[in-house]
C-alpha cells in the first residue's frame, strides 16, 4: 500500500490544512468515520486514527464517510495526474468510467494485464481493487447529486453509474449510514438546477487554491472552435461527445471552484463528463507545490507571483487535441481556429442537443479518416496527416486515452508521417495532461526564453513541472507589447513542429 507518513498526515489534520484534501483520508477507529484532513470536527487522538490513500480503502475497512466535512467533495489527488505507472493509469481510467463501460476485464485489457493481476496490483498499492474504487466513485457522485440538486433519486442512481436502484440504495446506506432520502433532507434546500426533461444539472467543482481560473478559461476561450466552443470573457462553453450521447458544459471560475452547468443526452454520462471537465481545467493539481518549485527560479519568480495557481489545462479528448495540434502546425491561433471550424462544419455530427451557440461536436475519427479533400482548407500533406492519425486511432495503432503511458503515446504518434516532436509533445502535455513536458521548438516558448536570456536546455531546472512553465512562458509572451517579430531563422517543417503562437 502507498506509504503515508503518519506524523505528516496528523500534522495536516491538526492544522485542518485544506491543501491535503484529496491526498488522503483520515479514518477514526472510535467512530467508524473517515474524514478529509480539513474536517472542522474536534481533532481525534493520534492513537485513534489511520490514514488511507483513497476513500475506497477506508470503505473496504468498514468506515463510512463523514456527514460534516463530506470527503467526497474534495478535489482528487494530484498524484494520479503525475504517476505514469499502471496504478496511476488505472486510476485515471476508472475516474473516466472505464469500469462502468467495460468492466474490470475491459479495464485490465486496456492496460495490458489480466483482471486478476490488476486487482492484485491495485489492492497491494491502495488497499482496494478496481471494483471497490469504482464503487466509491459512484457513491461520491451520488451524494453530490443528492445533496446539491433536485434530481429524482432514480435519476441520481443511473447518473452516478449504478446498475439498479436497489444497488444504489444499498451502497448509499453502507457508505454514508443513511438512506438517499435522509441525505437529501439533511442537506437542506438545494441550489442546484436540474431538469430531467433537458438533462441539465448545476454543479460546484472543487479545486485547491490558489486557482487562476479566469486565466485557464481565457486560454481555452482564445482557442475556441466556433460551433464546438464559445467564450464570452466570463463563461466558457463547449459541446462534448460522451460514451452514451452528446453533452454541453458551461464553465464559470470562482476562487476555489468552478461552477459547471452540465446538459446531457444521457444521465449515465454525468460522472464521465465531470471527470473530463476536471482534467480539462487541471482541477486536481497541487498549485502550491508547482508555484513553490517554479518561483524558486528567479527567472520565473515574477511570473508565478503575478499569477499564482496557474493551471496546465488538458483536454476532454486527447484525440481531439492531436487533430488540433496538426491543424495548428505553422499557423497562428486565430488561423487554426478558422481552419478547424471549417473542418467541423464539413465533417462533424450535428450537436444532438438544442443550443443557441453550439452546433457540432468535434468530428469522430472514422469521419475524419474518410473525409474528402475539400473538407480541409490546408496543405494536402497536413490533411493527409490528419487522415492518417484518425485512421490509426480507429484501427488501434495509436491509442490516446487517460490510461495510455505518455512515452508510448509519443512513440506511436511520431511513427506517423507528418507528426514530429513538437506535435507529439503538445499532445502529451495538453491531450494527456502530463505535468512535465516541455516544448523546446515552440516559437512562442523560444521567444519567451530569449527574452529571459535562457536556452531550451535551461528548462531542465523546472522539472517536474515543465508543462506549467510552458504556460507561464506563453503568458509572458502574450503580455508583451508589441508582440515579438517572427523568428529570423528558417521555420521548422510541420513534422518537426514550431508554431507562431501556441
Amino acid at each position: 500500500m502507498i506509504r503515508l507518513d503518519p506524523d505528516q498526515c496528523y500534522a495536516a489534520v491538526r492544522s485542518r490544512d485544506r491543501r491535503f484534501d484529496g491526498w488522503f483520508v483520515t479514518a477514526v477507529r472510535t467512530t467508524g468515520i473517515y474524514c478529509r484532513p480539513s474536517c472542522p470536527a474536534i481533532t481525534p487522538k493520534r492513537a485513534n486514527v489511520d490514514f488511507f490513500p483513497t476513500a475506497a480503502t477506508a470503505q473496504q475497512r468498514g468506515f463510512r464517510a463523514c456527514k460534516r466535512c463530506r470527503p467526497d467533495a474534495s478535489p482528487g489527488s494530484p498524484e494520479w495526474n503525475a504517476r505514469q505507472d499502471v496504478v496511476g493509469r488505472a486510476m485515471r481510467l476508472i475516474a473516466d468510467g472505464a469500469v462502468e463501460r467495460d468492466g474490470v476485464n475491459g479495464l485490465a485489457t486496456r492496460l495490458g494485464y489480466s483482471a486478476r493481476h490488476l486487482n492484485r496490483l491495485l489492492t497491494a498499492e491502495l488497499g482496494a481493487g478496481p471494483l471497490a474504487i469504482a464503487r466509491a466513485q459512484r457513491a461520491h457522485t451520488a451524494r453530490l447529486l443528492i445533496e446539491t440538486t433536485t434530481m429524482a433519486l432514480t435519476d441520481v442512481a443511473f447518473a452516478a453509474g449504478f446498475g439498479s436502484v436497489r444497488q444504489f440504495n444499498d451502497t448509499i446506506r453502507e457508505v454514508f449510514a443513511a438512506a438517499p432520502g435522509e441525505l437529501r433532507r439533511s442537506a437542506g434546500p438545494s441550489t442546484g438546477v436540474t431538469s430531467p426533461a433537458t438533462g441539465e444539472v448545476r454543479l460546484r467543482l472543487a479545486t485547491r487554491p490558489p486557482f487562476a481560473g479566469g486565466d485557464v478559461l481565457a486560454f481555452l476561450g482564445a482557442r475556441a472552435i466556433p460551433g464546438v466552443e464559445s467564450w464570452d470573457g466570463v463563461v466558457y462553453r463547449r459541446a462534448i461527445a460522451l460514451p452514451n450521447g452528446h453533452g454541453v458544459v458551461s464553465l464559470t471560475a470562482g476562487d476555489d471552484h468552478v461552477v459547471a452547468l452540465v446538459r446531457l443526452a444521457a444521465w449515465s454520462d454525468l460522472s464521465t463528463a465531470v471527470q473530463r471537465v476536471r482534467r480539462l481545467l487541471d482541477l486536481d493539481a497541487d498549485p502550491e507545490a508547482v508555484d513553490d518549485a517554479l518561483a524558486a527560479d528567479r527567472t520565473l519568480r515574477r511570473r508565478v507571483r503575478r499569477t499564482p495557481g496557474r493551471r496546465s489545462p488538458a483536454s476532454v479528448d486527447p484525440y481531439e487535441t492531436a487533430v488540433r495540434a496538426i491543424v495548428g502546425q505553422q499557423v497562428s491561433v486565430a488561423g487554426a481556429r478558422t481552419v478547424a471550424a471549417r473542418i467541423v462544419a464539413a465533417v462533424s455530427d450535428d450537436l444532438a442537443l438544442a443550443d443557441d451557440e453550439l452546433t457540432h461536436v468535434f468530428p469522430a475519427p472514422d469521419r475524419l479518416a474518410a473525409a474528402p479533400d475539400d473538407a480541409f482548407s490546408m496543405p494536402a500533406a497536413r490533411a493527409a496527416t490528419i487522415r492518417r492519425l484518425a485512421a490509426a486511432i480507429v484501427d488501434g495503432a495509436v491509442r490516446l486515452d487517460p490510461g495510455v503511458a505518455p512515452v508510448e503515446a509519443r512513440a506511436e504518434l511520431i511513427r506517423l508521417a507528418g507528426v514530429g516532436p513538437w506535435t507529439a509533445d503538445y499532445v502529451v502535455m495538453r491531450g494527456l495532461g502530463h505535468p512535465d513536458t516541455f516544448l523546446p521548438t515552440d516559437l512562442g516558448v523560444v521567444h519567451s526564453l530569449a527574452a529571459l536570456g535562457l536556452a531550451p536546455d535551461d528548462a531542465r531546472r523546472w522539472a517536474p513541472w515543465r508543462s506549467y512553465a510552458v504556460h507561464h512562458l506563453w503568458a509572458a509572451l502574450s503580455d508583451r507589447s508589441p508582440p515579438p517579430s517572427p523568428a529570423p531563422s528558417r521555420a521548422p517543417s510541420p513534422a518537426a513542429g514550431g508554431k507562431a503562437l501556441s
